[in-house]
């Protein structure tokens, strides 16, 4: 079943960082903006408990949401989230109307999955290294996932996957790939442990430098110039 969040909102008509502060500190309200889809931007506060429950699921930051205010219902996404540096608060959010037959830019979390049976860890000793935990996409509001799932089984050491491969949910796509192959970034890979690595480096540079003591000790077996 799919998740819904439902946020139930005030118009606030007292701005400005003190009317912010007072909204935080008197009410445990979360000062917000909602703009977009051409109409006026709106002050609003929600209350913090609320934000914060939903916060706890990860769904909320790539999901249509319900923003309910006086009378007034209005269909939005998170496009900021503003927390507090030394404390578990939240401080500000910005909210981005959509509208149902217009595509929207959003950031949607990636799940990897079968890491445990991925053949380059399970069969040959590697580390799984992820390069990037979401995408940024553009659809329609009726398109838009909770998640992608990129699955790495096959996976092997040494291996990567570019965003260009992952398979993508009917109606989406991947904005950077429009740049150009330049901007086909990695999104996994699978590499050798850090200590075989090091080994390795460490075996070349033995290797090396005994070389470059070889070659020293021809040098010096050359008749001098001078005889």
């Amino acid at each position: 079943m799919a998740v819904e969040f439902e946020l139930n909102a005030e118009l606030r008509t007292d701005k400005g960082k003190g009317a912010s502060r007072r909204l935080r500190r008197n009410a445990d309200l979360v000062p917000a903006i909602l703009y977009g889809a051409g109409k006026d931007p709106q002050a609003i506060s929600i209350p913090h408990k609320d934000l914060y429950k939903a916060c706890e699921n990860e769904a909320f930051f790539s999901h249509i949401i319900t923003i309910k205010a006086e009378g007034k219902v209005q269909k939005a996404i998170l496009k900021d989230l503003q927390r507090h540096p030394a404390k578990d608060r939240i401080m500000h959010a910005d909210f981005f109307r959509v509208q149902m037959d217009q595509a929207i830019v959003v950031e949607v979390p990636l799940h990897f999955t079968n890491e445990e049976s991925c053949i380059g860890v399970k069969q040959e000793g590697g580390n799984i290294s992820h390069t990037m935990t979401s995408l940024e996409v553009s659809c329609l509001p009726g398109d838009l996932p909770e998640y992608i799932e990129v699955d790495i089984e096959n996976l092997g050491l040494g291996s990567s996957i570019h965003m260009s491969e992952i398979v993508l949910p009917e109606g989406l796509t991947i904005l950077e790939l429009a740049h150009g192959e330049d901007h086909d970034q990695v999104v996994v890979s699978v590499h050798a442990p850090r200590r075989v690595e090091e080994v390795a480096e460490a075996v070349e540079e033995v290797v090396e430098g005994e070389t470059e003591e070889a070659a020293s000790e021809d040098g010096d077996d050359e008749p001098s110039n001078d005889e």
